[in-house]
């Protein structure tokens, strides 16, 4: 399978399991890339993005209206990123942590952070307040069709 990181999310990961790295900066040039490669990967791949304004240029410097700004502009990526799903596409959007930008000092906040999901066997409604971050590769591992992993439960 080929694993896509677009931005500096295989940094994250120390580049393990990636196959394929795109470099981007800003979250419109992470889109862009994350687009570009729907076009361009075989079904069954795992594409990964990292829209890391949310939490450096705004989350962290407390800036309220400029993550406002931002999070109104990536909603206008979302219907460009439902119209490239293919049929069998499953979309997870989420955060590694919280940021909030009202809170006072320049740490993370939250435990808990939204999860979006849709596309291929994805019922709508709620899926709740998850267990753990675990939840998502266990949802990711039943779509791809891969071996079930140790922890998390799936909400697809």
């Amino acid at each position: 399978r080929e694993v896509v990181c677009v931005g500096k999310i295989a940094d994250i990961f120390a580049h393990r399991g990636v196959t394929r790295t795109l470099k981007a900066h800003g979250n419109q040039a992470v889109m862009n890339s994350l687009l570009e490669a729907m076009a361009n990967t075989r079904d069954g791949s795992l594409l990964f993005a990292n829209c890391v304004d949310f939490d450096t240029n705004f989350g962290h410097r407390r800036d309220v209206s400029g993550y406002a700004r931002a999070l109104e502009e990536f909603d206008r990526c979302v219907p460009r990123l439902w119209e490239a799903m293919r049929p069998d596409d499953v979309s997870i959007i989420s955060a590694d942590h919280g940021c909030d930008p009202t809170f006072p000092g320049t740490d993370h906040t939250r435990e808990y952070v939204p999860v979006l999901a849709f596309g291929a066997g994805v019922a709508p409604g709620s899926i709740g307040r998850r267990a753990s971050f675990a939840d998502i590769g266990q949802s990711l591992a039943r779509h791809l069709r891969v071996t079930p992993l140790a922890h998390g439960e799936s909400f697809l």
